[in-house]
């Protein structure tokens, strides 16, 4: 299987201080990774660099067979790449509709009728169809995380990164989330997942790689990973919810 993501030691300095030092890692089409580790182990500075968000000051990142470091977050976007975000921020006073169509007018550069199909598309997909006329700010969380990925699916990835998007949701609302997650990852879009939520992250994805203090703790089949005596040390007396399979 072709891997369409690869990192080598990728790294960020903030003045002094080195995040996602010594991370390599690579990610084969059609599957799932999921990243978990403690706060302040460089899982959301990772994904920045893999977005171009943030420019890496060493190492690299290939997307699809192409050296994209010095690619810039708009270039990445067009080519394949989408994020979505942590805490929901949605423009309130627009529709969901509007919101999705924004992702593919100024996402991938699909305008007019182009861009209506695939905001529809979106919509659907993401179980958003019968809210698109409703303005975002009148949306619970749980539907304001479905239009985070809606936005994201509106740019046409190949490669979807998210960034702990089942926090703040409750034990019924977390099922419907896995599920549409797994239709993704299903459907052939390969998923980068960072998530506290061990259980959610166990129910879809195919590979675990655990961070700590911005280097590879741990990698490999997500159970045998989190059974893994270093892992849970490194997890005593944090958030991470480990719970049961969704």
């Amino acid at each position: 299987m072709s891997q369409i993501l690869e990192g080598v030691e990728p790294f960020k300095l903030f003045g002094r201080v080195v995040t996602a030092e010594q991370v390599s890692f690579s990610v084969a089409k059609g599957t799932a990774l999921g990243i978990v580790g403690p706060n302040g182990a460089g899982k959301s500075t990772l994904l920045s660099l893999i977005t171009g968000v943030l420019k890496a000051d060493a190492g690299t990142i290939r997307f699809d067979g192409r050296d994209i470091t010095q690619f810039g977050a708009a270039d990445r976007t067009k080519a394949g790449i989408a994020r979505s975000f942590q805490i929901p921020r949605p423009f309130v006073d627009m529709t969901v509709f509007e919101n999705v169509y924004v992702g593919a007018a100024f996402g991938s550069g699909r305008h007019g009728q182009q861009g209506y199909q695939a905001a529809v598309g979106a919509l659907e997909i993401t179980g958003l169809a019968h809210l698109a006329q409703k303005p975002a700010g009148q949306l619970r969380l749980l539907d304001r995380k479905r239009l985070e990925l809606a936005r994201a699916l509106a740019t046409n990835p190949s490669l979807i990164l998210l960034d702990e998007i089942a926090g703040g949701l409750t034990d019924k609302e977390l099922p419907p989330l896995v599920e549409l997650i797994r239709g993704l990852r299903d459907s052939g879009v390969t998923v980068v997942w960072i998530e506290h939520i061990v259980h959610a992250l166990t129910a879809v994805v195919d590979d675990l790689l655990c961070l700590a203090e911005g280097r590879v703790l741990a990698q490999g089949d997500p159970h045998e990973v989190m059974r893994s005596p270093a892992v849970i040390e490194v997890y005593l007396g944090s958030t991470f919810e480990l719970g049961e399979a969704v």
